[in-house]
């Protein structure tokens, strides 16, 4: 890559975007104690915002020292398609037509298991609806569940402890939950088509191991919390409002944005048919969340710009790597980059091992739930919830705590089954 600016300078910069991911907390905690500038402190400590706004400080100092045409060259060659998807597909699933089907669906399996309610709810969130994100693609995922847990658990007052072990487990099971086809999981995705990984492939090699997992982790939180859920009693009972006809056009606009997940000029065509679909059956929708959606692909797009400048150290750092070491490593750098970030880097080097590619995935996907960045559905997650967390904050150091038993465990059957 030809270097618009001196690579460690491009490097600090990441460092500085990461960096600030962990000081959000700090910089609401300013707001509220120095309102006479609340405005500032209140967009930094939005996370959101935080590689949208570094991914500027990059561009203007690339402005500054490369010149306008190079500046605009490299950042028109970035490809925006994820960030748009996942704006598209937070705004078709955290409908109430889709929300109203899912919380029936899952109310109906709670009702016919043998344990109470409130558990078996709690549980079927942080397994089903994960899983669920090898079909309707994770983003998706991660939006349905945030939501109904948003409604079911993070509205009540309930321990920071509960919402921290519940968002940790969450982020690592969407993160895994994805594997088992080829077009759910970002970090599958930059590499699917590649090294020709078809549905069998992944099934075999991932899927079935990342589903122990998914299991496994919601158990353990699920019994662990188990005194604190109860408290909370029977969750309410989910009426569907919407007439059939309304959900099965809200689950065709879905279905079509996830098989053009490729092409942004037709799932963003679609959005704005079901924009207008939305606005003409106002009755039967609530509020769309497009700001929430948009700060989501913000950062997404923010990272994605920086993240470009990236590969002269991420790349040499993971070849020279054994298979054992890669696997780990993954997981650690997924940490401080998106997940998909590395396995597209790996996918660009020829002669490749299959035992090397099947371990950096499995340590990526086993890492994306560490922290916001590591995994693209997360800031989708953090931006419905977040404002159940104390000050409106989600704590990356608090996040990181609660994500690494479910993340060991994970690791665990990635390595071990």
């Amino acid at each position: 890559m030809n270097h618009l600016i001196q690579p460690w300078m491009a490097a600090g910069i990441f460092a500085l975007a990461v960096l600030h991911t962990f000081c959000t907390k700090y910089f609401e905690h300013l707001a509220h104690t120095h309102p006479r500038h609340a405005g500032i402190w209140h967009l930094l400590g939005e996370v959101e915002v935080v590689f949208g706004l570094w991914a500027m400080v990059l561009a203007i100092v690339m402005l500054a020292l490369a010149g306008k045409a190079p500046t605009l060259a490299y950042l028109e060659s970035r490809n925006f398609t994820e960030p748009l998807f996942v704006f598209a597909i937070m705004v078709v699933a955290g409908t109430r037509p889709i929300l109203q089907a899912c919380g029936v669906l899952v109310q109906q399996i709670a009702r016919h298991a043998p344990l109470p309610t409130t558990l078996v709810n709690y549980f079927l969130l942080l397994s089903v609806v994960p899983l669920l994100g090898s079909l309707i693609t994770e983003p998706a995922a991660m939006t349905l569940a945030a939501l109904m847990l948003r409604d079911s658990v993070f509205s009540a007052q309930v321990s920071e402890r509960l919402k921290y072990a519940t968002l940790g487990v969450l982020f690592v099971n969407v993160s895994i939950g994805g594997t088992l086809t080829p077009f759910a999981a970002p970090p599958v995705l930059m590499v699917a088509a590649t090294w020709q990984w078809d549905l069998p492939f992944m099934l075999q090699t991932f899927g079935w191991k990342a589903a122990i997992a998914v299991w496994v982790n919601a158990v353990l939180v699920t019994f662990f919390m188990r005194r604190e859920l109860m408290g909370l009693g029977e969750p309410a009972l989910v009426r569907m409002t919407v007439p059939p006809i309304v959900v099965a056009v809200h689950l065709t606009f879905l279905l079509g944005v996830v098989l053009c997940a490729h092409h942004p000029v037709v799932f963003m065509g679609l959005l704005l048919f079901f924009m207008g679909y939305a606005n003409a059956y106002a009755a039967h929708q609530d509020r769309l969340i497009l700001r929430e959606a948009l700060l989501v692909a913000f950062f997404l797009a923010g990272l994605v710009v920086l993240g470009g400048q990236q590969s002269w150290w991420l790349q040499p750092l993971l070849l020279g790597l054994s298979t054992d070491a890669v696997f780990y490593g993954a997981v650690g750098l997924t940490a401080i980059t998106d997940n998909a970030a590395l396995t597209y880097l790996a996918s660009l080097v020829p002669g490749l091992s299959d035992e090397f590619k099947v371990a950096i995935v499995a340590g990526a996907v086993t890492g994306g739930g560490l922290t916001v960045i590591a995994n693209a559905p997360n800031p989708a997650g953090v931006a419905i919830l977040k404002g159940q967390f104390e000050e409106g904050v989600v704590s990356a150091g608090k996040l990181l705590m609660a994500a690494l038993p479910p993340t060991v465990i994970a690791a665990l059957a990635f390595k071990l089954l």
